[in-house]
């Protein structure tokens, strides 16, 4: 019951130094229980609420994958195509992939990048050189990479000629009734924002993500997650 959940949620933010805690409960499809705990932000002593925008960071992902699933509905994209079907010119003739002269792109499809087993890693950046490279053969192995929902995103702008923040606004947030989520920054979102903390204590500020990033760029509230997901285990709209 919800009383037992506030006194756990208490107990443990205690025990690990939690500043904030935002927890939702579904089951069968429907929220049941939705609550807040703790600061957005301590210095402050501004409460974390229920409405409070956070990072969606890659929890994007599976949100990204619900829309990409209705065009597969649709039949306005298959899951096993290559990218060499998928994409008007050789994705090494992108910027962003110059230096990709690996030929085993072309067997990438979007099936490997929702299963995250493209062979890269999850960043460049992470790699000693900051350059993109296969680890394993695509298809081969699990490694979770945002690297290819970078590349995801491309296959929706590209081949299916569509603006992925809107797609994302219409096709998912709006139809769950999500008022307090996008994949950019919005000013509305200032007035009931969390702040984060490093594992020094710091406050480290909201950024204030200018750009659609299939990876990773979606705000959002524990309040709208809560619908987001109850639709998804619902199976709305597939």
């Amino acid at each position: 019951d919800s009383a037992a959940i506030d006194s756990t949620a208490a107990e443990l933010m205690a025990r690990e130094g939690v500043q904030g805690l935002a927890v939702a409960l579904i089951d069968r499809g429907q929220v049941v229980f939705v609550s807040a705990y703790g600061f957005r932000n301590v210095e402050r002593r501004l409460p974390l609420t229920p409405a409070t925008v956070m990072y969606g960071a890659s929890l994007t992902k599976a949100a990204v994958a619900y829309l990409v699933l209705q065009y597969v509905d649709e039949g306005r994209l298959r899951l096993d195509d290559s990218l060499p079907a998928l994409l008007p010119k050789p994705l090494p003739e992108y910027e962003d992939y110059k230096g990709l002269t690996d030929p085993r792109w072309r067997s990438l499809t979007p099936r490997m990048i929702l299963n995250h087993t493209t062979g890269f890693a999850n960043f460049r950046w992470l790699e000693p050189d900051g350059a993109l490279r296969f680890h394993s053969d695509p298809g081969a192995r699990y490694g979770y990479s945002g690297e290819g929902f970078y590349i995801l995103q491309l296959i929706l702008e590209e081949h299916l000629k569509v603006d992925v923040g809107a797609e994302m606004q219409r096709r998912v947030f709006d139809r769950f009734g999500l008022t307090r989520t996008g994949m950019q920054w919005r000013p509305d979102f200032a007035d009931n924002l969390a702040d984060g903390y490093g594992t020094d204590g710091k406050m480290e500020p909201h950024d204030e993500r200018s750009s659609v990033s299939a990876a990773g760029s979606m705000d959002t509230s524990i309040e709208d997650q809560a619908l987001l997901w109850a639709g998804i285990v619902r199976g709305d709209g597939l």
